[in-house]
């Protein structure tokens, strides 16, 4: 296995060990007599081709030059022919290998003895499902004794591929596949992508020719790896650019995952035969990558890796002993002091005794997408997914045909809202050896007719259908802005489990747009708290039901300056109806305030109690004066010098919104916080 690359694995096929008898192509002088000073050349082009061939991997391209030519002089060597196929089955054409290796045959029908498994192959990939299995069976009945016994295994487990690729096929998924276009991909590999939640970024990895070192891996005869950023505009991905340093250097850069907000980025670099970097993004300029600790990187190769919805737990792939198989996904979490703990191997439902690559947690926080060759596939990687619940990661399911193939299908990622899925493929009518493709998935509907109507383009037919593929989840996304000058604020975004009175999240608003991006899982009761140097602490609060499918909330936040006079409300402070006990959930929001008093120990406030039209107007006075008390007794418990507080009941006579719904009407039931003295 190549270790100096996150996909080099997938980009130099080993043909399944199936060992090749070493054999040199001959063009005999006496069969062509009037050609004997071209003849001459063309054996140094087949020798040259020769050395190219025996380096294998990426070389098979260049090998395929040299035998081109001598191809037409000689279209009838069957050596030549043969190995002229093999390195078709190296290109991203792979299926024009059945034309040369059926004419190996006929030419020489016992010329190689693994000819059999490379038709299949080359049928499997063409999806001639039928012809694959009685080809494979053929060789498994001509192979030799030695030969067999070592890949009798493969052979098998590719006919089963066969059958399963038959049935999926048979049954392929309301979907529609687009290519992201040349302006995306080039003749070059284009892999790796990553996006943020709600698709507003969007990164891949390249090995074009205008990389930032200009230069070619030698070990690998490909460009070193660059980092490449496509910008949205009006909802089409622009043409991408290099960000240049520190993302990219000479050698290998390259994405792996991006943080459901954008503003972390996961890269691998090839140092230590292949490691985990992290950079951070403030304003509009990328931070230097540093590396992840121990617990992470090891002297073998982690190729992969995905941060949860939190930031809290790292999915990543190693080829480190241990596992079960050549490469496993393996899972970490960050600790109370900012440190990633030991790794945790997923366990044999996910990982199998076959490679595992590519892994992406959804910002759901339950459903795993990744690629193996182990699980039931139609041939080299397919994408699956599993999905985390009551302790146990369920069986892995097979994305289906069209997203998979027979060919290596990796690198998935999905949108938050479910509408888009995004991985690279190694299958044939693309631009390049592995281009980048977009999945749209359609509920069933009269597709046929909006399919002839549009053709194949599913952007045409995005604002049309409702999407089959669901998510629970809310994507909470706008700015932090200062109230006056409407600038952008560089503020901390805290998630809490209010259940729990944990914090289990925290975000960066960014620096230069203050634009910040949240995802919360179904089914759980949250306080947002918006912090900031010198400004009051707004909060919000999102009750979410188990239930609840994927919603997407526009909210943006106007900080208010320390000031007196300035007020805000206190969105997580809960009582129960008709009472003013404070509720376990508003712990957190009254820890928020006491944290705030405390670093700023001048300030003096008066918490107000604020009440709906429902009732007599002594009643509401009553009961939101008790309410403001509550909270103010609270703080004095925890140590708060009672002449910094004061509190007020305002019953009915401040309302912020119209009594005669009830939405207005739990906007006018509140409490609030406001600075009297600084």
């Amino acid at each position: 296995m190549i270790k100096y690359l996150a996909i080099s694995f997938l980009l130099v096929l080993s043909l399944s060990g199936i060992k090749v008898y070493s054999q040199n192509i001959e063009f005999e002088k006496e069969n062509f007599p009037d050609k004997k000073n071209e003849l001459k050349e063309i054996k140094a082009t087949i020798t040259e081709g020769d050395k190219y061939y025996d380096l294998g991997g990426g070389y098979f391209k260049n090998a395929l030059k040299f035998y081109e030519k001598a191809y037409n002089f000689n279209p009838s060597n069957a050596l030549l022919n043969y190995k002229i196929a093999k390195c078709e089955l190296n290109s991203y054409e792979k299926t024009k290998a059945i034309f040369y290796l059926n004419k190996t045959l006929k030419l020489d029908s016992g010329i190689i003895s693994d000819i059999y498994f490379l038709l299949g192959q080359a049928y499997q990939y063409k999806m001639k499902w039928d012809s694959a299995i009685t080809i494979y069976n053929k060789y498994l009945r001509k192979a030799l004794p030695l030969e067999l016994a070592a890949n009798k295994k493969e052979a098998e487990k590719r006919i089963e591929e066969c059958k399963y690729g038959k049935e999926l096929t048979e049954h392929s998924t309301k979907i529609f596949i687009d290519n992201l276009s040349k302006d995306i991909n080039s003749q070059y590999d284009d892999y790796g992508v990553v996006i943020n939640a709600d698709e507003s970024a969007l990164m891949f990895t390249s090995r074009r020719a205008n990389c930032t070192g200009g230069k070619i891996d030698p070990k690998l005869n490909v460009y070193y790896e660059d980092i490449f950023i496509c910008k949205n505009g009006n909802g089409k991905w622009l043409k991408p650019e290099n960000p240049g340093e520190p993302l990219n250097t000479e050698f290998h850069d390259a994405t792996v995952g991006l943080s459901v907000d954008g503003q972390k980025l996961l890269i691998y670099k090839s140092d230590n035969d292949g490691d985990i970097f992290e950079c951070k993004l403030t304003g509009d300029k990328w931070g230097q990558p540093y590396i992840l600790n121990d617990n992470i990187n090891t002297k073998y190769h982690e190729s992969s890796a995905s941060l949860s919805y939190d930031g809290k737990t790292l999915y990543f792939v190693s080829d480190k002993p241990g596992g079960y198989g050549g490469r496993d996904i393996y899972m970490s979490k960050l600790n109370d002091k900012g440190i990633w703990g030991e790794a945790v191997i997923l366990g044999p439902t996910i990982n199998t005794a076959y490679d595992e690559e590519s892994v992406f947690i959804h910002p759901d926080g339950k459903t795993l997408y990744f690629s193996s060759k182990g699980h039931k596939t139609m041939g080299d990687y397919d994408i699956f997914y599993s999905v985390y619940e009551n302790g146990l990661w369920s069986e892995p399911v097979n994305l289906g045909y069209p997203i998979n193939s027979p060919y290596d299908d990796v690198f998935f990622v999905l949108s938050a809202s479910a509408q888009h899925g995004y991985f690279a493929s190694n299958r044939e009518n693309g631009f390049g050896d592995m281009d980048l493709y977009k999945m749209t998935y359609f509920k069933e509907k009269n597709l046929a007719n909006k399919s002839e109507e549009n053709g194949s383009d599913s952007s045409k037919l995005a604002s049309e259908y409702s999407f089959e593929l669901k998510n629970k989840l809310y994507l909470i996304k706008g700015e932090v802005l200062d109230e006056t000058t409407k600038q952008p604020i560089p503020a901390t975004i805290e998630v809490v489990d209010n259940e729990k009175n944990e914090v289990i999240a925290s975000f960066e608003a960014n620096s230069q747009t203050g634009k910040y991006l949240v995802s919360l899982p179904s089914g759980k009761n949250y306080g947002m708290a918006i912090k900031a140097d010198n400004y009051l602490i707004e909060s919000e609060n999102f009750n979410i039901p188990s239930d609840a499918d994927y919603t997407e909330v526009m909210k943006h936040f106007t900080m208010k300056k320390v000031e007196v006079g300035k007020k805000v409300v206190l969105n997580n402070i809960f009582f129960d109806f008709d009472m003013s006990i404070l509720k376990k959930e508003s712990i957190s929001e009254l820890e928020r305030i006491i944290e705030f008093l405390n670093k700023m120990p001048k300030v003096k406030i008066e918490i107000s109690g604020h009440a709906d039209n429902v009732g007599s107007d002594g009643y509401n006075q009553r009961l939101s004066e008790e309410r403001a008390k509550a909270v103010v007794e609270y703080l004095e418990k925890r140590g708060i010098n009672k002449d910094r507080l004061s509190f007020i009941g305002y019953g009915r006579k401040q309302p912020q919104a119209s009594n005669d719904t009830e939405e207005g009407r739990k906007l006018n039931r509140r409490t609030e916080f406001k600075v009297t003295a600084k």
